[in-house]
């Protein structure tokens, strides 16, 4: 009978945690620890999303529907300014201006969540810009403090992957932050009861229950699923 030879065990790889990683781990166990942090989830049919896309794709356009989700995003936030706010020394600022911060993956598995300063001031095409230079600010190592600290709200997208949903972390002192899933297909009975496909899109809302109460935050979810919904 042959006796199988026992090998070594092979050392685990060591990944000290240091310098932007280990800034980003303090970070996150802050936000944790800190804030009292809940999440709502919902579901949103893109349908009329995507056709608004191709419209503009036809006229020549590169608004893509990323771009017009954070305009929902944006449009949504100026009907519940309680969710485009900071909280810092016992008090909520409500802000008028939106200042969308981006997450934006960099090489190392780091991640930074830049501001888009007056983000509610551009359209479609200006945001498509704004958020091209922003992510290549940011690939490039230039950002400015400003721009690592002044977002008023964040989005954080995970639209090319299977996660559905997730539970994003709050950059404090923000008091909400949006995440935005992949899109499901699911076979759906029309009003004509046909069997059709239709996308839908996973969102889940994470905020601060010491700022926002569920009630407001659910508002603000389902706003932004009917903004989505509506498509123009």
């Amino acid at each position: 009978m042959t006796q199988l030879q026992t090998l070594p065990e092979r050392a685990p790889d060591r990944v000290p945690l240091k310098g932007m990683r280990k800034m980003i781990a303090a970070k996150m166990l802050e936000s944790l620890q800190t804030t009292a942090q809940l999440t709502h989830h919902a579901d949103c049919r893109l349908d009329a999303l995507k056709a608004r896309r191709a419209e503009l794709k036809a006229a020549g356009s590169a608004v893509s529907v990323q771009d017009l989700v954070l305009l929902k995003v944006i449009e949504t936030l100026k009907a519940h300014p309680s969710l485009n706010a900071t909280l810092q020394d016992e008090v909520i600022h409500c802000h008028l201006p939106v200042h969308l911060g981006l997450a934006i993956p960099l090489p190392g598995d780091l991640l930074v969540a830049p501001a888009l300063f007056d983000a509610d001031r551009l359209d479609g095409e200006g945001l498509y810009q704004a958020r091209k230079a922003l992510a290549d600010k940011a690939l490039a190592g230039k950002l400015s403090v400003r721009e690592l600290t002044g977002a008023t709200f964040t989005v954080s997208n995970l639209g090319l992957s299977r996660v559905h949903h997730f539970t994003p972390v709050l950059n404090p002192p923000q008091v909400a932050i949006l995440g935005i899933g992949g899109v499901q297909r699911r076979l759906e009975l029309s009003a004509s009861g046909a069997l059709v496909e239709a996308e839908w899109l996973g969102l889940s809302l994470t905020f601060d229950h010491r700022a926002v109460n569920g009630a407001p935050a659910a508002d603000f979810l389902d706003d932004l699923c009917r903004r989505i919904e509506a498509g123009s």
